[in-house]
C-alpha cells in the first residue's frame, strides 16, 4: 500500500501530523507492506536561504501582528506540540527556504532512510534552531541518519532531485490542494490536517479493503488551523 505525504519541514502542523500519523501506523496489522513516500511542498519558496529571523519575529511580520501577539498564537502552538512529544521553540527556530531541505528528502529515499531524515529535519528547525537552507547543515543532519556526508555534498551542490521537488509541487496543484499536511492512499483516500490517531488508522484499514475511488475523509479529532492558501496557520486560540 502506498502512501504520499505532501508536507514541508517548515510546517509546524505537518511536525505534529507525522507523529499521530506514527502511531496509527504502529497499530496498523499490515504496516510492514505500506511505502510511505514524503513528497515536497513549500508554504514559502521565496524565502531566502538563511535569515537570523526567528519564528515569532517572522510571524508578526507577515500578518501585521503585535510582537507579544505571534508569540501568544505560536504558544499555543507549542503547548499542542508537546502533547505529542514534540519540542518546539519559536525564539530558536529560523525562518528560511526549505528547497535544499526537500532535495535532501528525495535523495534520503534513494538511501532507504527518508522517514528518519523527514524526522531529523523537523527537530533540527524547531527544536534546535538549525537553518533549513544551510547546506553544510543538510550535509552534517545527513551523515547523523546514515547517508555518506560526501555525496550528499555533492547532490545539495549541483541540482540533483530540483526536479522532483518542483514535480511534487506541480501535482499538490493538479490535485488542488489548499492544505497541508495532505495524506493519499493508494490514491483511493485523502486526508489533509493533523487528524487524530484514531483517524489515520481507520482510514489505513479502509484503504487495505480496497475502498471506492477519492474520499475525503475528514474525521473527528482533527485539530483546526492546519495550513491553507500557501500559509500555515498557527491557531488564534490565547493562552488562558
Amino acid at each position: 500500500m502506498k502512501i504520499e505525504v505532501w508536507s514541508d519541514v517548515a510546517c509546524p502542523w505537518c511536525y505534529i501530523a507525522k507523529h499521530r500519523f506514527d502511531k496509527a501506523l504502529a497499530l496498523f496489522e499490515h504496516r510492514d507492506q505500506v511505502d510511505v513516500i514524503w513528497r515536497s511542498y513549500q508554504l514559502d519558496p521565496d524565502a531566502p536561504p538563511v535569515t537570523n529571523k526567528n519564528l515569532n519575529d517572522t510571524l508578526s511580520e507577515k500578518h501585521g501582528l503585535r510582537l507579544n501577539e505571534a508569540v501568544a498564537m505560536n504558544d499555543q502552538m507549542r503547548r499542542l506540540g508537546a502533547q505529542e512529544g514534540l519540542d518546539y521553540n519559536f525564539d530558536l527556530a529560523r525562518y528560511g527556504n526549505s528547497f535544499d531541505a526537500h532535495r535532501l528528502i528525495q535523495f534520503a529515499r534513494t538511501n532507504g532512510v527518508q522517514m528518519r531524515m523527514e524526522e531529523r529535519l523537523f527537530r533540527a528547525h524547531f527544536s534546535e534552531g538549525k537553518a533549513l537552507g544551510d547546506i553544510d547543515v543538510l550535509v552534517e543532519l545527513a551523515r547523523e541518519v546514515g547517508i555518506n556526508a560526501g555525496e550528499t555534498h555533492a547532490v545539495l551542490a549541483g541540482e540533483a532531485f530540483a526536479h522532483q521537488v518542483r514535480t511534487d509541487a506541480q501535482t499538490a496543484r493538479r490535485l488542488r490542494l489548499n492544505a497541508i499536511p495532505f495524506f493519499m492512499i493508494d490514491e483511493k483516500l485523502s486526508l489533509p490536517g493533523a487528524q487524530a490517531p484514531q483517524t489515520f488508522l481507520d482510514a489505513l484499514e479502509q484503504a487495505w479493503m480496497a475502498s471506492p475511488p477519492l474520499v475525503t475523509i475528514s474525521g473527528g479529532g482533527m485539530d483546526t488551523g492546519f495550513c491553507t492558501d500557501g500559509t500555515c496557520d498557527i491557531p488564534t486560540t490565547r493562552p488562558s
